[in-house]
């Protein structure tokens, strides 16, 4: 028999603010975390505007050596898992190290760093290029510090499948435990990309918004005049562990993780089949990993990108599976509020969703003024919504056509 797995830590640093309180409030206030960016000079851009962390000191998460040395992506995660851990009370020791692993995703890595350096070797020569750059650029040194810094010394695994990878990262982790390799995971998605590569490119494949005069108003997922998604960056880290080993030190538990869903299109390099096939069939793997109706899903946090596509190819999966029931469960997308935070994606949408069902309260998808044909699900539009919510899933998609779906349930207080 499978073993139980439940969330008992959650961590973020986000558009929203820094940690969970500050994040889960106002996301549930509907406040955008969409400015115009201050990284570098957009004028030259088609989009001037982002998600970006605001106010973040990473002294206050590691030590001064580590602060200087990570590269923003990773030092996000680093932050994020010692919220998570503290929130956990998960003490990690010399005797359960090898039960505890990390699992994150992250679609880039260090892009940011990476342009630097490229820039340095070009006008200076190959000496410029600090011995941190190899370090600081690539994605499994978030999983890796997290492992240094905290001591976890099971599975230690980075994900890089597009915008699915922080939400694989949660699945793969629930799997491990379920199978009883590992008693607790530290998992969740990163992602720090805000710089001039990443918004050119999506750019001229005319993915982003370019509502640049109303940054807070850009994101409008299911919206009938949204014009693409915005990007935004930050961490979302859970720990898992096997509900017993929870239940004997006294942990608060959050929500129990019941199915998960992984699937490839099969289809495209950047574009979902128009009937969502995908994306329903993982769904429909999460529904019977866990061994449940889709009649009996309240909530559903959509992968809602607010492009035109994705919003439409997903409205239509959510259709097949959940048919009659599919115009009564709820569906919002946190992006509208977070933007699209890419490979970090599914870590926070899954921390988000993990506290929908704790609270009993719905987040809702702001910017949604103008129905369109076919977009005539219940989006929880504008307005976060209270009530009890029994069974929640997290939808993630990606670039190459890879698709992860979480499902969650209530757990008794």
């Amino acid at each position: 028999m499978a073993r139980r797995v439940v969330v008992t830590g959650v961590g973020m640093v986000s558009p929203l603010g820094i940690g969970v309180k500050e994040s889960w409030a106002a996301l549930c206030a509907g406040k955008s975390g969409v400015t115009r960016i201050t990284r570098f000079d957009a004028t030259p851009f088609d989009t001037h505007i982002a998600a970006e962390v605001k106010g973040y000191k990473p002294e206050e998460f590691m030590g001064r050596k580590e602060a200087r040395r990570l590269e923003l992506f990773i030092s996000y995660a680093v932050a994020a898992t010692r919220m998570a851990v503290d929130d956990a009370r998960l003490a990690i020791t010399d005797e359960n190290a090898g039960r505890v692993g990390v699992i994150t995703g992250c679609g880039l890595g260090g892009l940011r760093f990476m342009e630097d350096t490229i820039y340095d070797l070009k006008q200076n020569g190959p000496r410029r290029v600090s011995p941190f750059f190899i370090p600081m650029m690539i994605g499994n040194m978030a999983p890796g510090m997290i492992s240094i810094l905290f001591g976890a010394k099971g599975p230690n695994l980075s994900l890089a499948t597009a915008c699915a990878a922080g939400s694989h990262a949660v699945g793969d982790s629930f799997k491990l435990i379920q199978q009883g390799r590992v008693d607790a995971m530290i998992t969740g998605g990163t992602e720090a990309v805000i710089a001039p590569s990443c918004i050119a490119g999506f750019n001229a494949m005319k993915a982003l918004s370019t509502r640049n005069d109303e940054p807070e108003r850009a994101s409008r997922p299911f919206d009938r005049d949204r014009d693409g998604f915005v990007p935004g960056e930050g961490a979302g880290i859970l720990i898992l562990e096997e509900r017993e080993h929870a239940l004997q030190r006294g942990a608060r538990i959050y929500a129990e993780m019941i199915g998960y869903g992984l699937t490839g299109d099969g289809y495209h390099m950047t574009s979902p089949p128009p009937d969502g096939s995908g994306a329903a069939r993982c769904m429909q793997m999460a529904l019977d990993d866990a061994g449940i109706r889709a009649d009996q899903v309240d909530y559903i946090n959509a992968h809602g990108t607010s492009t035109e596509l994705n919003d439409l190819y997903e409205t239509r999966a959510i259709k097949t599976v959940f048919k009659e029931h599919a115009y009564k469960v709820a569906v919002s997308s946190t992006k509208s509020m977070t933007g699209h935070l890419l490979g970090g994606a599914g870590g926070i949408e899954t921390a988000f969703t993990v506290l929908a069902l704790h609270e009993d309260i719905i987040p809702p998808t702001i910017n949604y003024e103008h129905p369109a044909e076919e977009l005539d699900l219940d989006y929880v539009p504008n307005t976060a919504r209270k009530t009890p919510v029994r069974y929640a899933m997290s939808n993630s998609f990606g670039f190459g056509g890879t698709n992860a779906t979480l499902l969650l349930k209530k757990h008794p207080s």
